[in-house]
C-alpha cells in the first residue's frame, strides 16, 4: 500500500469520527462506562486486600523470657529472636513495663492490687514477615535458650489468610466477569454503528476497494474511539477515587478505612486503561466489520 493512500485512509479514519457523530458518541460512552466499572472494582479490591494485609501484620507471638535471666541477659535473647528469617521486628518489653499495661488493662480491679513487677517476666513482641509460616516460627523461638514460653493466636492468623485468599478469588471472579460483559456490550455498540455503515461498505466493496483498504478507516476510527474512551475513564477514576477518599476521611473519625493514595496506583492504571482502551477499539472495529466484508 502506498505511503499516499496510509495517509488518506488515516485521514478518512478521524473523519469518520464526526461523520457519525452519534454511533461514535454511544461507543465512547459505553467504553467509558464499562472501564469505570471495571477500574472501581479493581482498586476498591486492591484496597481491601492491603487493609486485609495491614490487618494480618498486627498478628503477634509474645515471647517470654525466663524469670531467673537478669536484665541483661534478656535483653541479648533478642539479637537471637531477630536472627530468625520470618522475623520482622522483636521488641522488648520489661517487667516494669509489662506492669504498667497490666494495671492499666486492670484498672479498678482489686483482686490485682498486689501484683508486683517481680511477678512478671521479661517479654518480646514479635511481629513477622509471613503469618502463614507463624507455626514454623513459634516452634523455632520455643527452641532459643532462655525462652519460657510462647503465646501465638495461630486462629486469628489463619483467620486473616483465609479472608486475604477468599478476596482474592472472589475479586478475580468478578472482574473476569465484568471484564466479559463489558466487551460484549462494546462488541454490540460497535458492530450497531459497523451495521449503520454497511452501505458505505457495500458501495467501497463494489468500486474493487480491497479489503485492507475498507478496514484501516475503520481501525483508526476504533481505535480513536477506544484511546478516547480510556483517556475520559481514567480521568473520571481518578476524580472520583480522590472525591471519594476525602469524602471517606471525613465521615471515618476512628481511621477504619485506609486507602493508598491514587498515585501509587497510577502507573498500572494508565496501562491497564490504554491497553483495554486499544484493545476493545482495534478488536472491536475489527471483528465487527468482518460479516459486512462479503458483499
Amino acid at each position: 500500500m502506498k505511503l499516499n493512500n496510509i495517509g488518506y485512509l488515516l485521514k478518512e479514519g478521524f473523519r469518520g469520527i464526526f461523520l457519525h457523530g452519534f454511533m461514535s458518541f454511544a461507543a465512547v460512552c459505553v467504553t467509558v462506562a464499562c472501564l469505570v466499572i471495571v477500574g472501581s472494582f479493581s482498586i476498591l479490591a486492591y484496597n481491601l486486600d492491603v487493609m486485609v494485609e495491614e490487618l494480618n501484620k498486627t498478628s503477634e507471638i509474645l515471647v517470654y523470657i525466663d524469670s531467673e535471666l537478669s536484665d541483661a541477659e534478656a535483653r541479648s535473647i533478642g539479637t537471637k529472636i531477630n536472627l530468625l528469617d520470618n522475623v520482622l521486628q522483636a521488641t522488648f518489653i520489661s517487667r516494669e513495663e509489662a506492669l504498667e499495661d497490666f494495671i492499666a488493662d486492670h484498672d479498678g480491679d482489686s483482686a490485682f492490687n498486689g501484683v508486683q513487677a517481680a511477678d512478671l517476666r521479661h517479654r518480646y513482641v514479635v511481629t513477622l514477615e509471613d503469618n502463614t509460616r507463624m507455626q514454623d516460627t513459634d516452634e523455632q523461638l520455643k527452641q532459643i535458650p532462655g525462652v519460657a514460653k510462647t503465646d501465638a493466636a495461630y486462629e486469628l492468623a489463619e483467620g486473616f489468610t483465609t479472608i486475604q485468599n477468599v478476596l482474592h478469588m472472589v475479586s478475580l471472579a468478578i472482574i473476569v466477569v465484568l471484564l466479559v460483559v463489558s466487551l460484549l456490550i462494546i462488541s454490540n455498540t460497535v458492530k450497531l454503528a459497523m451495521y449503520d455503515r454497511k452501505d458505505e461498505i457495500a458501495i467501497m466493496k463494489m468500486v474493487g476497494a480491497t479489503n485492507g483498504f475498507i478496514r484501516l478507516p475503520f481501525v483508526v476510527e476504533g481505535f480513536t474511539l477506544g484511546m478516547l474512551g480510556a483517556c475520559i475513564a481514567f480521568g473520571l477514576e481518578w476524580l472520583g477515587y480522590d472525591a471519594m477518599v476525602e469524602r471517606v476521611a471525613q465521615v471515618d473519625a476512628l481511621q477504619l478505612f485506609s486507602f493508598v493514595p491514587f498515585q501509587e496506583l497510577l502507573i498500572p492504571m494508565i496501562a491497564v486503561f490504554a491497553a483495554a482502551g486499544m484493545f476493545v477499539g482495534i478488536v472491536g472495529s475489527w471483528t465487527s466489520i468482518r460479516k459486512f466484508m462479503d458483499v
